[in-house]
C-alpha cells in the first residue's frame, strides 16, 4: 500500500472535490434546518397556526427528502455524481429564495404554498450529502477516505450553527431564506471546476452494467440485509436530534427547567456533531476500523443519554451541555454515510449513499409517533428511554455484524 508524505496527504484532503462537497453540505444543512428555526416567527408573521401548519409543512419537507433521496441517488448512478451536485443545489436554492418572497405572494392559502415550497426544497436537499460523499470516496486514496469524508461532514454541519446565528442577527426570517438561496447559487459557480469521479467514468459508457437500480436492494437477500443494517446504524443520531434536542421543551418541566429553547438545543447538538464528525475520521484512521470508531462513539452517546434522562433536576445550560455531548457522540454521521457508500458497487453506490441517510431522516416521524404514544401513560423520560433503547440496540447490532470496509477497494460493481 502506497505511503503518502504529509504534503501529499494535505493536497488530497484539500482537493477541489473535498472543498466543494464540504461547502455544499454546509449550505445544505443551513437550508435543511432553517425551517425548524424560523418556523414560529414565519408562521406568526403570516397569521398561520404554528402547531398545525408547522407540522404539515415539516412533514411535506420530510416526504420531499425521502423521495429526493431515491431520485438523486438513481440519477447519480445513471448520469454521474456531478449532475446531482448541480441539480440538487439549484432546486433547493431556488425553493429557499421563493420562501423568502412568501409574504408578498398573492395566494390565500399560504400554508399549502409554504408546504409545497418546503417539499421542493426537501427534494433538492436530499441529494447533496450522498453525491458529495460518493464523489469524495471515489476521488480520494482509500487510506484517506475516512478523514476526507469527515472534513466534508464536520465543516458542513456547522451550517446548522450559522443558520441559528443568521436568524438571530438578521432579525427577519425572509432574509435568512434569501441568504441560504444566495449561498447555494454562489456555490454553483465553484462546481464548474470539479471533475467527475474516475471510478464512475470507467463504467459510465458501459451499457451492459445496470446502473442506479433502486429495487436491486430488495431483490437480493444479502444486499437487502446490508442495506437495512446501514440504515439502522444511523438511527441513534436522529433519535438524539429528533427527540432529545428538537423536543427539549417537553423535557424541561420534569427536569425543573422553567424555560428552554429547542433552537438552542439543536444548535449545541450540531456544535457537538460537527466536532464529532471531524474526530470520527481520525479515530477510524487510527483504529484502522470503521466499525470500532462507530461502536465506541455509540457507547459514549448512550452514557450521555442515560445521564440526561436520569440525572433528575438540572439547569437549562446543563441540558444544552448534554445536547453537545450527544452531538459529539453521534458525530459518526459522516462515518455511517461512508460505510454505506463503501458497502455497495459503483453502479448503485450513489443510490445507496443518497438514500440511506434520507431513510434515517424519514424514520424520525415513526420515532416521534412512538414517543408521543408512550409518553401518555409512561411520561416523557420513560418514553424517550424506550425509543432510545430500540434505536441503540438496532444500531449496535448492525455496527457489530456489518462488513468492515476500512481500506476497501471501491472499484467493483454489483
Amino acid at each position: 500500500m502506497k505511503e503518502f508524505t504529509f504534503n501529499e496527504k494535505l493536497k488530497h484532503l484539500f482537493s477541489f472535490p473535498v472543498i466543494v462537497a464540504a461547502l455544499g453540505y454546509f449550505v445544505d444543512i443551513y437550508d435543511l434546518l432553517l425551517f425548524g428555526i424560523v418556523r414560529v416567527p414565519s408562521l406568526k408573521d403570516m397569521n398561520l397556526d404554528v402547531d398545525t401548519a408547522g407540522t404539515l409543512i415539516l412533514n411535506y419537507q420530510m416526504v420531499g427528502l425521502l423521495l429526493g433521496g431515491i431520485l438523486w441517488g438513481v440519477l447519480g448512478d445513471k448520469k454521474g455524481r456531478l449532475s446531482v451536485l448541480f441539480g440538487s443545489i439549484l432546486v433547493y436554492s431556488l425553493a429557499n429564495i421563493a420562501c423568502g418572497f412568501l409574504p408578498q405572494m398573492p395566494f390565500e392559502d399560504k400554508t399549502t404554498v409554504y408546504a409545497l415550497l418546503r417539499f421542493i426544497a426537501g427534494i433538492g436537499l436530499a441529494g447533496e450529502l450522498g453525491a458529495g460523499i460518493t464523489l469524495v470516496s471515489e476521488s480520494l486514496p482509500k487510506q484517506l477516505r475516512a478523514i476526507g469524508t469527515s472534513i466534508v461532514a464536520g465543516f458542513g454541519l456547522l451550517g446548522a450553527v450559522v443558520a441559528q446565528l443568521t436568524v438571530e442577527l438578521a432579525g427577519d426570517w425572509t432574509i435568512a431564506y434569501f441568504i441560504g438561496g444566495g449561498l447555494g447559487l454562489m456555490l454553483l459557480l465553484l462546481r464548474v471546476s470539479v471533475v467527475e469521479s474516475g471510478i464512475y467514468n470507467d463504467i459510465k459508457q458501459n451499457s451492459e452494467i445496470k446502473k442506479g437500480n433502486f429495487f436491486s436492494f430488495f431483490t437480493n437477500w444479502d444486499r437487502f440485509v446490508k442495506y437495512m443494517k446501514c440504515i439502522a446504524i444511523g438511527l441513534p443520531t436522529w433519535f438524539c436530534i429528533g427527540i432529545l434536542a428538537m423536543m427539549a421543551n417537553q423535557f424541561a418541566p420534569v427536569m425543573g427547567i422553567t424555560s428552554i429553547t429547542p433552537g438552542k438545543a439543536i444548535m449545541w447538538a450540531y456544535v457537538g456533531i460537527s466536532a464529532g464528525d471531524f474526530a470520527s475520521g481520525f479515530i477510524s484512521h487510527w483504529l484502522h476500523s470503521r466499525k470500532k470508531a462507530i461502536l465506541y462513539m455509540m457507547i459514549f452517546t448512550i452514557i450521555g443519554v442515560m445521564l440526561l434522562l436520569f440525572s433528575g433536576k438540572m439547569s437549562e445550560n446543563m441540558y444544552y451541555f448534554y445536547c453537545a455531548w450527544l452531538g459529539l457522540g453521534t458525530g459518526y454521521w459522516a462515518m455511517f454515510v461512508t460505510v454505506g457508500s463503501e458497502q455497495f458497487g459503483t453502479n448503485i453506490r450513489s443510490t445507496a449513499t443518497t438514500t440511506i441517510p434520507n431513510m434515517v431522516r424519514g424514520l424520525v416521524p415513526v420515532m416521534l409517533i412512538a414517543f408521543d404514544g408512550l409518553k401518555v401513560n409512561s411520561g416523557v423520560i420513560i418514553a424517550a428511554a424506550t425509543v432510545g433503547f430500540f434505536a441503540f440496540t438496532l444500531g449496535i447490532y448492525s455496527t457489530v455484524t456489518i462488513e468492515e470496509t476500512h481500506n476497501k477497494d471501491l472499484d467493483f460493481n454489483e
